[in-house]
């Protein structure tokens, strides 16, 4: 006893935006999508609401369902103030730039007081660097190697960052998924 899936399924991924209970994405960046098998298990749970629909089938022996779009959780899942200290949450901090010259290529991070200067491991002291400024840089600090960052490190808060995702919106936006994301996107007249 299987699933059946149409053709058309087979060839489209069909991943559902995941939505909290008050309507708005779980993250921007990376954005909150589930397999559209993990989306029909919590439908079938009642653990979300079906928003919106593809025109996408599956059927087993005894039942065909569209598969779910857009979904949202049933319970609020409230968020924590501050994210995680994580390498791609410090580079999202950061725009995915350097902090001292703006490239976006190359990028590693830099102790902005060195560790031998009793610089921390710690969000106001990390900072996305490119090689070749953390290079240039070296263990030295901002003024001995007069190289100071354009943005002094912070500890962001997880709207912060969610606001920083909403910069980076992803290749592929379904139609159904627009009006609960909100990129800068000219709105039709």
């Amino acid at each position: 006893m299987g699933v059946h899936v149409t053709p058309h399924a087979e060839r489209v991924a069909s991943p559902a935006l995941v939505l909290n209970a008050d309507y708005r994405p779980l993250s921007y960046f990376p954005l909150s999508l589930w397999h559209w098998q993990a989306a029909l298990k919590a439908v079938f749970l009642d653990k979300v609401t079906i928003v919106s629909e593809y025109d996408t089938e599956v059927r087993s022996p005894s039942l065909t369902v569209r598969l779910p779009s857009v979904i949202a959780l049933r319970d609020y899942v409230r968020r924590p103030e501050y994210p995680a200290f994580t390498r791609f949450n410090l580079f999202l901090r950061d725009h995915f730039s350097c902090s001292y010259c703006g490239a976006k290529e190359d990028l590693t991070f830099d102790h902005v007081i060195p560790r031998a200067h009793g610089g921390q491991t710690s969000w106001t002291n990390i900072s996305a660097a490119c090689a070749p400024c953390n290079i240039r840089k070296g263990g030295r600090s901002p003024d001995e190697a007069n190289m100071h960052p354009r943005r002094w490190p912070h500890r962001p808060t997880t709207h912060e960052l969610n606001a920083n995702g909403q910069l980076f919106p992803p290749n592929y936006l379904h139609e159904s998924w627009r009006d609960y994301l909100y990129w800068d996107t000219e709105l039709e007249s």
